[in-house]
């Protein structure tokens, strides 16, 4: 993919050197809530490697995905799996060629930290887990399972553990999952399923066990310029997303390389 997206960028850059100069200031981008650390910074970077501006939306993938097919003003989506971005595709909605992957993250359990206590060091969940009676009569703070990237992974990976039956009707579903990781933060629910970039972000919480990679589907972020953006710092921003200098602002947000 990121080699289909280099040929769409020379493409791209060859066309907007015959076209008469862009007044554009800065790009509109739709982005998976997860996030909203890494992009904090990476918009502060790319204003200070461009002089342009980057206005940022963030919700679930989903959410984003239908508000672009629905005519929202938006020059690049990144989505925090592939299918909502395969959606978008197959609706046409896509400029051909310009999708590639950017980063790429994974799954943890997490619970709020106490004042006293030292992370211990990550172990990975297994079906042995009590998920069940760590809840108790409590949820565990979920993203949206049918719809939200976040959600669907970890219901896929719980129910590949054979943790799911226990604990499916014990589910606090958050419409996104910095929503669900809010609801942890704030001791409102005792346990979560989270990215672990989110984890990271959030020092209320703590990681109580990685979620085996082999357990759901390869968590891949991929960026893609809007059909209906005429915006020529489209195509440049998510070229700056593959620069040395953003990979290194992802991997200091726990993010894993893009393949």
């Amino acid at each position: 993919m990121i080699n289909r997206f280099r040929t769409f960028l020379a493409a791209a850059m060859a066309l907007a050197a015959t076209a008469s100069p862009a007044a554009a200031d800065s790009v509109s981008v739709f982005a998976a809530a997860s996030l909203k650390n890494a992009l904090d910074e990476l918009t502060v970077l790319w204003r200070r490697e461009t002089g342009h501006d980057a206005r940022v939306s963030l919700a679930g993938s989903s959410a984003l995905a239908r508000q672009i097919d629905a005519g929202a003003p938006a020059d690049v989506f990144i989505s925090a799996n592939a299918a909502w971005m395969d959606w978008l595709e197959a609706r046409g909605r896509l400029k051909p060629g310009s999708r590639t992957p950017v980063a790429g993250n994974r799954l943890v359990l997490i619970a709020p930290r106490k004042d006293s206590a030292e992370d211990a060091p990550e172990a990975e969940l297994n079906s042995n887990f009590d998920l069940a009676g760590r809840l108790g009569d409590s949820r565990m703070a979920m993203a949206l399972l049918d719809v939200v990237p976040a959600g669907i992974y970890g219901q896929a990976a719980l129910e590949r553990l054979g943790l799911w039956a226990g604990v499916r009707d014990r589910i606090a579903q958050a419409d996104n999952v910095r929503a669900a990781l809010a609801l942890v933060a704030a001791g409102e629910a005792p346990l979560g399923v989270v990215y672990r970039t989110d984890a990271i972000a959030e020092p209320r919480t703590q990681i109580v066990a990685r979620i085996p990679v082999d357990t759901h589907p390869e968590i891949v972020y991929p960026a893609a310029v809007i059909e209906e953006s005429r915006n020529p710092l489209s195509t440049q921003f998510i070229s700056f997303l593959l620069s040395d200098s953003a990979v290194r602002v992802f991997l200091a947000h726990g993010f894993a390389p893009s393949n």
